[in-house]
């Protein structure tokens, strides 16, 4: 669940991608980098660690041209960020170019492996390589062309802004599984980004979002064109980027993430009411639903947990033991508040359960005399194959568990979710979201028992 960004004709186009990578540092921790060209050649500087500590103004200084890509990297467990963050550079026969990649391609252990056998030699272990390859092996005559080519051999999520030392290709897969957006700057140049919250901190305007199976061409000099490089497109954008991932202050596919969060927790409250004295958010993705459940029930809200922001997403931390210690470093409760009450308290999501154990038994020692749970989503039962880390069934505590066992596995007095009908109520129903941790609905290939199809 990375963040990518591109930007096109703008002077010091590296430190504009900088702010737009540093408004989506949510999307990914482990490592950060920035691609650039002059018309003549790319340079590229990634390295481990958050925005604001690999860049510096001298190193943003040195990355001149007017067209960058960058990317915020998330793995799945076990990764080398160092090795494995992007861009991805390489020289190949008609030039050079860089890559960043969101998303999870399915195929990517048959497509490597095909690969390998006529002779490829990979350095990382990164699904986003086997782009490189595929654009380096093919026999087109131009880099547009190759790109085609390699589309037709890869299946699963995937937004891609591929820069060559004149142009940069922008492509979003044939379901929309994973969001981008083009902005336009007022005094010329343009954006994509991840999420639009990038366009704001930059001063860009939004144009659209892009579209599923759409490919747009930058070109100095000229407008971008865009293609429609599938024919069956079959959109399924991503629910999950609504439940945890994106700003709530992002647009995604003209919905404001903060206002759909609020409609699952009205929703959620309507489905799972309690008799409590007090509801409270787990920072900050439960916030908005937390207010929705807590207007629905006419029961005071609290922000009752203080989180350091200092510390980052829990979620995404590659190991069990690194999310269990920053759980602790990351909230704290506020004791007055919660003390002799019966509380109600709202998360996003229930993965692995660890977290949301280390919330309860939090609020019992601050004195809360009941603690209910609540989440607005559905229960996950299946693994994400297209770039949410939950790699195998056996760590979703749902697929083993019912929420009253879970509740008392977690110390909660009881313990509600939101069904996958009011899911889809609370987005519309004019998209045909992609539920697949709920529902299991592989339809971009791949199955909940196949193995981990790699990194991100």
């Amino acid at each position: 669940m990375c963040a990518i960004v591109g930007v096109f004709g703008v002077e010091k186009a590296s430190t504009v991608a900088y702010y737009s990578l540093f408004s989506m540092q949510h999307r990914g921790q482990e490592a950060t980098g920035i691609s650039v060209t002059d018309g003549k050649r790319l340079t590229v500087y990634k390295k481990r660690g958050m925005v604001t500590d690999v860049f510096y103004q001298d190193i943003l200084d040195g990355l001149r041209g007017r067209c960058a890509v960058g990317h915020n990297r998330y793995s799945t467990a076990g990764s080398d960020s160092v090795g494995d963050a992007q861009p991805v550079f390489a020289k190949y026969k008609l030039g050079e170019i860089s890559v960043v990649h969101n998303g999870n391609l399915v195929n990517k252990q048959e497509v490597r492996q095909a690969l390998i056998d006529k002779g490829a030699i990979f350095q990382t272990d990164m699904d986003t390589e086997n782009i490189i390859h595929l654009i380096a092996k093919s026999e087109k005559n131009s880099l547009e062309d190759r790109i085609k080519d390699m589309l037709t051999k890869i299946e699963g999520a995937y937004c891609l802004a591929i820069q060559s030392r004149k142009k940069m290709f922008v492509i979003r897969d044939r379901f929309g599984i994973r969001p981008l957006s083009l902005g336009r700057f007022s005094d010329g140049g343009y954006i994509v980004a991840s999420e639009t919250c990038a366009f704001d901190l930059v001063g860009a305007e939004f144009i659209r979002d892009v579209k599923p199976g759409e490919m747009l061409i930058f070109e100095e000099g000229k407008e971008p064109t865009s293609q429609m490089v599938f024919e069956n497109v079959d959109y399924h954008p991503c629910a999950f980027e609504y439940i945890y991932f994106a700003r709530p202050d992002s647009i995604i596919d003209g919905k404001n993430v903060y206002k759909m969060r609020l409609q699952m927790g009205k929703r959620l409250a309507k489905e799972t009411p309690t008799d409590i004295d007090l509801v409270l958010p787990v920072p900050d993705s439960g916030v908005a639903a937390a207010r929705g459940y807590a207007e629905v029930l006419g029961v005071p809200f609290e922000m009752g947990i203080v989180r350091n922001h200092y510390v980052g997403r829990t979620f995404i931390e590659p190991t069990q033991a690194i999310r269990d210690l920053k759980v602790k470093m990351k909230l704290s409760p506020i004791e007055h508040l919660i003390a002799g009450k019966r509380v109600a308290i709202i998360d996003d999501s229930l993965v692995r359960g660890t977290t949301s154990k280390q919330i309860v038994r939090m609020l019992k020692e601050a004195g809360a005399t009941e603690v209910h749970m609540r989440i607005a989503s559905p229960e996950i039962k299946f693994p994400c194959r297209y770039g949410i880390d939950t790699p195998t069934r056996e760590e979703l505590i749902s697929t083993k568990y019912t929420p009253s066992e879970i509740a008392k596995r977690m110390g909660a007095d009881s313990l509600g979710f939101l069904s996958i009908e009011g899911l889809k109520e609370s987005l519309g129903k004019d998209r045909n979201y992609s539920l697949v941790s709920f529902d299991g609905n592989y339809f971009a290939g791949g199955n909940a028992e196949s193995p981990s199809c790699g990194e991100i």
